[in-house]
């Protein structure tokens, strides 16, 4: 006798605040209360939509997630950040939610698609980078299975992701630092999606933060020349394209950057490496102040795809 009905995004267009207020207001019609729970079944886009509506309907009701893609098992399903977006840029509206529970089960992958799977084990890739230099070498060296969609391996990549996802939120739950780092390869990743309107996959966006990211280490001498041409090879291997559509401009890009949710008088800090699987804690801080002038040229050089 549970009041349900079911709200079908379509497509990544979707997440933006008038879809949030439809579903509010279809849940108020139905005079559902704070007894009910939202539940998301699906990728990062119906999960962060759900996510935010358990966080604002009636001030608060349960969520729970149900990730069927990779990119929602092994990131935004966990550690309760939800996100938005404006006509403007990406997640410019949110609220931080955390999940009643999160339930995964890995063969809901093999129904994707080749290119969604493959783009969203960048998040894979991105944990990997930021906390255990290990992972990254088990996920170069069992690549093959894992594009074969083999439970064992994937099962193992959920768990890992988790821990290391649960590990940061639990010692930051609202990004007040450390948590920052899971944004690694994020501000100039969402730039470039928000500027593509969308057209361009998350973790295909992500995986060219990441080598923009690379990209200002280098200028910043932290090394990192190897790690580019290892990002490069792997990224190639789950046939991303790292190519920027000629109409993303650099201006463009830049004042997206500009207007990033962490950006503090207009310039957001920067997720650094040390090294492969150690984030540059500096002062106790995670995240970086990189000069405008730093941040042009790597994107000059993303560009023109010169690195």
């Amino acid at each position: 006798n549970i009041p349900s009905f079911i709200i079908k995004p379509a497509g990544e267009k979707s997440k933006n605040i008038n879809t949030v207020i439809k579903i509010i207001e279809t849940m108020e019609k139905r005079a559902l209360g704070r007894d009910t729970a939202v539940i998301a079944i699906g990728g990062g886009t119906v999960g962060d939509m759900a996510g935010f509506v358990a966080a604002i309907y009636k001030r608060g009701i349960d969520v729970i997630q149900i990730p069927t893609t990779t990119v929602a098992q092994a990131d935004s399903s966990v550690g309760g950040k939800t996100g938005v977006d404006s006509q403007i840029s990406k997640n410019a509206f949110g609220a931080f939610k955390n999940p009643t529970a999160v339930f995964i089960d890995v063969s809901t992958l093999k129904t994707l698609g080749k290119k969604q799977f493959n783009a969203g084990l960048i998040e894979s890739v991105k944990h990997a980078l930021i906390a255990d230099e290990a992972y990254f070498k088990f996920l170069n060296k069992n690549l093959k299975n894992i594009l074969a969609r083999k439970t064992k391996p994937l099962e193992y990549i959920a768990v890992k992701n988790c821990k290391i996802k649960a590990d940061v939120v639990e010692t930051d739950p609202y990004e007040k630092n450390k948590r920052r780092i899971l944004n690694y390869g994020h501000t100039i990743g969402h730039a470039v999606e928000s500027a593509s309107n969308y057209k361009i996959l998350h973790g295909q966006a992500v995986a060219i933060g990441i080598i923009a990211a690379n990209i200002i280490e280098q200028k910043l001498g932290l090394g990192g020349e190897k790690r580019i041409q290892a990002l490069k090879d792997i990224f190639a291997r789950l046939q991303i394209d790292l190519n920027i559509p000629r109409s993303i401009t650099k201006k463009k890009i830049i004042d997206i950057v500009s207007r990033d949710k962490k950006a503090v008088q207009k310039w957001p800090r920067f997720v650094l490496l040390e090294k492969t699987g150690k984030v540059l804690c500096k002062d106790g801080q995670y995240a970086h102040n990189v000069e405008r002038k730093i941040v042009e040229n790597a994107i000059d050089i993303l560009l023109k795809k010169k690195y």
